[in-house]
C-alpha cells in the first residue's frame, strides 16, 4: 500500500494551523505496518516496541538517536490520544508507520474528541501541555487531519543519508 506524498504549511505552526494537505507532488510513502491498541496507558509501551520492531534494523540502526526521538514523539501522540479523546474512554487508537524516500512517518489515529483538534498551548502549564512542543522540536514536520469522528496526528523524521537503509 502506498500513500501519495504529504505537504503541510511551511513556517511556524500556531494553534490549529497544522494541516495535512494530500498532494501528488512529493514522494510516495509505503505503509510498513499498523497496530490498533486499547486506549489505556498500559498500551503506550507497545507503541514503542512496535516502532522499534518495524524500523530496526531496516530503516534505523539500533541505539540511533533518531529512534529515541521517534519513540518519544509516538509516546506523546499516543498519550495525547488516550488523555484527550474518546480513545481513553473505552476506545482504541491506531499507530501507523510509513517510509518514503529520505523520510519516516509515524501516525496516531484516535477515536475523536467531539470535533476538537490538537492545540499547541502557547505557555505549557506545569506537567501538562508540553507534548506537542516536544513533537515540534523533534520531528522535521508534523500536523493532523480529520479521520471521520477521529483525528490522525502525524510526525515525520528525515532519514540520515537521504534514504531508508532497507
Amino acid at each position: 500500500m502506498t500513500l501519495a506524498g504529504i505537504e503541510e504549511r511551511k513556517g511556524a505552526m500556531t494553534s490549529g494551523e497544522a494541516r495535512d494537505v494530500w498532494t501528488a507532488q512529493e514522494n510516495a510513502m509505503e505503509l510498513l505496518g499498523a497496530l490498533t491498541l486499547p486506549g489505556i496507558e498500559r498500551s503506550v509501551p507497545y507503541v514503542r516496541l512496535f516502532l522499534r520492531d518495524t524500523f530496526v534494523p531496516g530503516y534505523v540502526a539500533p541505539g540511533d538517536e533518531l529512534l529515541a526521538d521517534m519513540a518519544l514523539v509516538v509516546d506523546e501522540l499516543a498519550a495525547n490520544g488516550i488523555r484527550h479523546t474518546a480513545s481513553g474512554k473505552g476506545g482504541k487508537f491506531t499507530i501507523s508507520l510509513w517510509a518514503g524516500r529520505g523520510v519516516l512517518r509515524a501516525e496516531v489515529t484516535d477515536d475523536g474528541a467531539n470535533g476538537a483538534r490538537p492545540v499547541v498551548r502557547t505557555v505549557p502549564e506545569g506537567e501538562s501541555g508540553r507534548g506537542l512542543h516536544i513533537v515540534g522540536a523533534l520531528a522535521s514536520r508534523w500536523g493532523y487531519r480529520p479521520e471521520g469522528a477521529g483525528t490522525t496526528v502525524w510526525a515525520e523524521f528525515p532519514v540520515r543519508g537521504g534514504r531508508p537503509q532497507g
